[in-house]
C-alpha cells in the first residue's frame, strides 16, 4: 500500500510554496504527525507533518523547488514494504499545472487523524503546525484502499492501533481542536490520562498535562547563496517567498494610501524609570519589560482617547470601517526577511499580559515559526527602529491598516528641564497614517497623546 501526501492549503488561499528543507529521506520510517519538510510561502516558513505511518519511498521534488498547493510531494509504503532504491540525487519535477483549489479545503476530502508530537530535540526546533491543519491532512490520500485509522465521523480518531517501536499501544481519542491544543503545547497525547466520555481526551485534560519545560534553542539560518566569485562584480539573489510579498505589500500601499508623517521628540527619562521599577515588581517576574512594551501601551491609550484612527478603507464599497477592536503589529526583522505578526485584541490586555504576548511573538518571529494567522488582520503597527542606533524614520503602512508608529533610538541628550539644560533621556517618536482615513488633526492628537503619556507615563493611570 502506497500513500501520497500532496502539498497541503497552509492557509490563507496561498497557492504554492517553495521546499526549503527535507527531515526524511527514503527508505526512513515515518509515524502519523512526524514534521517531513519545512515549506516557505509568501507569507511564512511552516513545517509539515505527514497524516500516516510507514516507510518513504521517494521524496518528488528537490530542496529550493517551488511547488503548486495539491502536487503530490513525497510517498510513503506501508510498514515493512520493501522500498526502491533511491536515486542518486532528487530530481524536481516540472510543475504539471496547477489543480483548482479551493480555499482552506485542500484538493482531496480530509481526514483527521492522531498527530503524535515529533521530538525534534535532535535538530533543536520545535513543530509548527500549518494554520489550517484539517487542510494540511486533505493533501495525503491513500492510492489503495483504506488507510491508517478510521473515524467515527465527529472528528475524534477511531480506537485502532499504532505500532511504535515494536509494541502495540492504544491510539488516543481527541477531537481536532483538543489534538491542535495538545500540538501548541507541545503535549503528547499519549501520555495524557483521558476524564471525557468513552476515554476522549478534553482540553482540560491537555491543560492538566503540562509541564514547564526548557525552551529549545534554536540557530537562526540566514537564507543559503551561491558561492561568489572572488572578482565577481555583481550578485544576483532570487526574492521570493517572505521578501517577495513584502516588497509587493509595500509597492502596493506606498502606492495606494496616501501617506502622511509626523515626528515628536520626547523626553522618556521617567519612562525608562518606570522600565526598571517594572522589571523588580513581583506581578513581572519572568516577563519581557523594555521600553517597546510602555511604547505600546501608550499607543493603546492614545487609540483608546481617539478611536477614529483605528479604522480601514473600503475600497470596494467606498466606506470607512471603524474597528472596534486593536490586533497591535510589531514589525520583526528575522532572517528571511520583514514580518508583522500582531497581537490579537491587544486592547483588552494588562501590562503582564501585553508583556507576555509581545514576548511570545519576538521569540516566535526569531525562531522563523510565525504562522501565517498570525500576520492577518493587523490594524495598527509598531517598528522599532532604535534598535538599530536610529533616530526615526518614515515607516510605510503595512496594508489595511491605518496608521504605523516608528520608535526611534532613546539616547541622553542636553535638555530643558526645570528651566536647566540636563542630559535627559530623549527619543523621536514618527507616525505615518492613512490621510484617506486619518486628517492631520486626529493624527497629530493621537501622536501627541503617545508623547505626553512617554513623558509622564502616570498617564497610563489617569487616562486609561
Amino acid at each position: 500500500m502506497v500513500y501520497e501526501f500532496k502539498l497541503p492549503d497552509v492557509g490563507e488561499g496561498l497557492t504554492e510554496a517553495e521546499i526549503l528543507k527535507w527531515f526524511v529521506a527514503p527508505g526512513d520510517a515515518v509515524s502519523d504527525g512526524q514534521v517531513v519538510c519545512e515549506v516557505e510561502t509568501a507569507k511564512a516558513a511552516v513545517e509539515l507533518p505527514i497524516p500516516f505511518d510507514g516507510v518513504v519511498r521517494e521524496l518528488r521534488f528537490a530542496e529550493g523547488t517551488t511547488v503548486d498547493v495539491g502536487q503530490v510531494i513525497i510517498t510513503v509504503g506501508g510498514a515493512g514494504e520493501s522500498v526502491p532504491e533511491p536515486p542518486a540525487e532528487v530530481e524536481a519535477e516540472e510543475p504539471q499545472g496547477r489543480q483548482p483549489v479551493l480555499v482552506g479545503y485542500g484538493v482531496a476530502e480530509s481526514s483527521t487523524k492522531r498527530r503524535a508530537r515529533k521530538d525534534d530535540s535532535a535538530r533543536g526546533v520545535v513543530p509548527t503546525l500549518p494554520q489550517d491543519l484539517d487542510s494540511a491532512r486533505a493533501g495525503g490520500t491513500p492510492i489503495a484502499p483504506g488507510g491508517p485509522a478510521a473515524h467515527n465521523g465527529e472528528g475524534t480518531a477511531a480506537p485502532t492501533t499504532v505500532v511504535s517501536n515494536g509494541t502495540v499501544v492504544p491510539r488516543p481519542l481527541a477531537k481536532p481542536p483538543v489534538r491542535k491544543l495538545a500540538k501548541d503545547l507541545g503535549v503528547d497525547l499519549a501520555t495524557v490520562t483521558p476524564s471525557g466520555p468513552d476515554g476522549i481526551i478534553t482540553r482540560e485534560d491537555v491543560h492538566a498535562a503540562v509541564a514547564p519545560a526548557p525552551e529549545p534553542v534554536v540557530e537562526e539560518q540566514a537564507p543559503v547563496q551561491a558561492p561568489v566569485a572572488a572578482d565577481a562584480r555583481e550578485t544576483r539573489i532570487p526574492v521570493k517567498g517572505v521578501r517577495k510579498a513584502t516588497a509587493q505589500a509595500m509597492v502596493g500601499s506606498a502606492f495606494t494610501a496616501p501617506h502622511v508623517t509626523e515626528f515628536v521628540t520626547v523626553d522618556v527619562t521617567r519612562t525608562m524609570k518606570l522600565v526598571e521599577e517594572l522589571k523588580g515588581d513581583k506581578e513581572m517576574q519572568g516577563l519581557r519589560v523594555n521600553p517597546l512594551l510602555l511604547v505600546a501601551k501608550a499607543l493603546l491609550v492614545a487609540i483608546k482617547r481617539n478611536p477614529d484612527v483605528n479604522a480601514a478603507w473600503d475600497e470596494a464599497n467606498q466606506e470607512i470601517v471603524r474597528k472596534h477592536y486593536v490586533n497591535l503589529g510589531i514589525a520583526a526583522a528575522t532572517p528571511r526577511g520583514l514580518i508583522v505578526p500582531n497581537i490579537k485584541d491587544a486592547h483588552a490586555q494588562t501590562l503582564p499580559q501585553l508583556a507576555e504576548a509581545l514576548g511570545e511573538l519576538v521569540s516566535t518571529a526569531r525562531e522563523g515559526k510565525t504562522s501565517p494567522a498570525a500576520m492577518q488582520g493587523g490594524t495598527v503597527t509598531i517598528t522599532n527602529v532604535g534598535v538599530f542606533g536610529v533616530d526615526t524614520g518614515t515607516p510605510i503602512l503595512n496594508p489595511g491598516e491605518s496608521a504605523i508608529l516608528a520608535v526611534g533610538a532613546i539616547k541622553p541628550q542636553p535638555w530643558v528641564h526645570k528651566g536647566k539644560v540636563k542630559p535627559r533621556q530623549v527619543t523621536t517618536l514618527a507616525l505615518s497614517f492613512d490621510h484617506r482615513l486619518v486628517d492631520g488633526e486626529l493624527g497629530s492628537k493621537v501622536l501627541a497623546d503617545i508623547a505626553a503619556i512617554l513623558e509622564q507615563p502616570k498617564r497610563l493611570i489617569t487616562w486609561a
